[in-house]
């Protein structure tokens, strides 16, 4: 996946990551801004993914995470299928938070299945851990 770093979106998500961990309103109303502002499908993706971030409750969250990947989806490229991963992990999370581990584990195997998009090391790494995190909680529960 390539972003232009020209793209006045792009570089509002940019600044907003770069403060979140210090300054997590200012980082929000950043990536609200990013959202108002977008009109590619891209854009609006990459502002609901950072968005879905920095919302108050896990329902709120669940909602902007569930819009970013609807907007991935429909970008149909095949630029972000290595960020499918990442998105059904987050809703699965989720939905383990409100309690409903059946959709959880639903969105941990979908999310299990585009694994091999992801890159061994790193952020792939860190995501497939999530993910065997994620079925492992479920499991024990269950």
């Amino acid at each position: 996946m390539t972003f232009d770093p020209n793209n006045p979106i792009i570089q509002l998500c940019a600044r907003g990551m770069e403060i979140e961990a210090d300054s997590p309103e200012q980082a929000k109303r950043l990536f609200s801004q990013a959202w108002s502002m977008a009109t590619t499908q891209l854009e609006k993706f990459t502002a609901a993914h950072y968005l879905a971030r920095h919302q108050d409750s896990p329902a709120q969250k669940l909602e902007w995470d569930v819009k970013a990947l609807q907007l991935a989806l429909q970008i149909q490229d095949g630029s972000l299928t290595s960020s499918y991963p990442s998105l059904y992990l987050n809703i699965g999370k989720g939905y383990e938070d409100l309690g409903d581990l059946d959709q959880a584990k639903h969105h941990y195997q979908v999310a299990l299945s585009y694994a091999d998009h992801l890159s061994a090391e790193g952020y792939g790494k860190m995501i497939r851990q999530g993910i065997e995190n994620g079925l492992q909680r479920l499991k024990n529960q269950g």
